[in-house]
């Protein structure tokens, strides 16, 4: 039961929009049993999950203790639990991390953005230590404006964490993505070519997720088999 989650200490970086799509995609297109734990204290994320036209299970849980208590149990029944982290670095965002096998920064490229995501690799780095190399993390561009220097400056900026990957997939800002929440959709629901394109780009970016994923429990599975040798 592999734990992904979105973590950034900014609003407004697209963080839910992404856990929500990511839910959406792996229960429609892979028919995934999924479990979306809510710990923005927003609470928008299990409210747009609540309102889709096929729901998906959400729990909210935003105290660092009810994530470390219950994480590990309340997914148990599902294939893959995403966590919609907090804004702000928090305990629980800290709780998170320890737990996850794989976290997502998403970033605006903007210079304010780009220093929020410095914190939460910062983050990232700590809980790595603890656990001697989990979650497997990696950051990508959301919000994007296309054409504009501040997208090439932003990329070339955080692609020089040598911790922390960049994600080669961009989402691009569109209204239609904004508008998604209000109509209780996701952009796999809507009409349009705005649409179809945002559809496209979440696709290749949660295709680069899983990829990491998979490396993640690869990487899990040789840590045991190891063990169990020792044994």
């Amino acid at each position: 039961m592999p734990i992904i989650s979105f973590v950034n200490q900014k609003g407004g970086c697209a963080k839910s929009t992404t856990a929500v799509h990511f839910a959406v995609w792996l229960t429609q297109k892979k028919k995934k049993r999924v479990l979306l734990v809510d710990a923005d204290a927003q609470g928008s994320s299990s409210v747009w999950l609540k309102g889709l036209k096929e729901p998906i299970p959400a729990r909210v849980l935003q105290t660092a203790d009810e994530i470390l208590d219950s994480i590990k149990t309340i997914g148990t029944e599902n294939d893959y639990v995403i966590i919609d982290g907090p804004a702000g670095l928090t305990e629980a965002t800290r709780a998170i991390l320890l737990l996850s096998d794989v976290a997502i920064v998403p970033c605006q490229p903007s210079g304010v953005d780009i220093m929020s995501a410095a914190d939460a690799i910062r983050l990232v780095k700590q809980a790595q230590a603890v656990t001697k190399g989990s979650p497997r993390a990696a950051l990508f561009i959301s919000r994007a404006v296309k054409g504009t220097k501040l997208k090439d400056e932003a990329i070339a900026l955080l692609g020089k964490s040598p911790e922390v990957g960049l994600l080669k997939s961009v989402v691009h800002q569109r209204q239609v993505i904004a508008d998604a929440f209000g109509q209780s959709q996701t952009v796999w629901d809507m009409a349009g070519k705005s649409a179809k394109d945002a559809a496209k780009e979440y696709k290749q970016l949660f295709v680069e997720i899983m990829s990491l994923v998979d490396q993640s429990q690869s990487v899990a599975t040789s840590q045991v088999t190891a063990a169990a040798a020792v044994i």
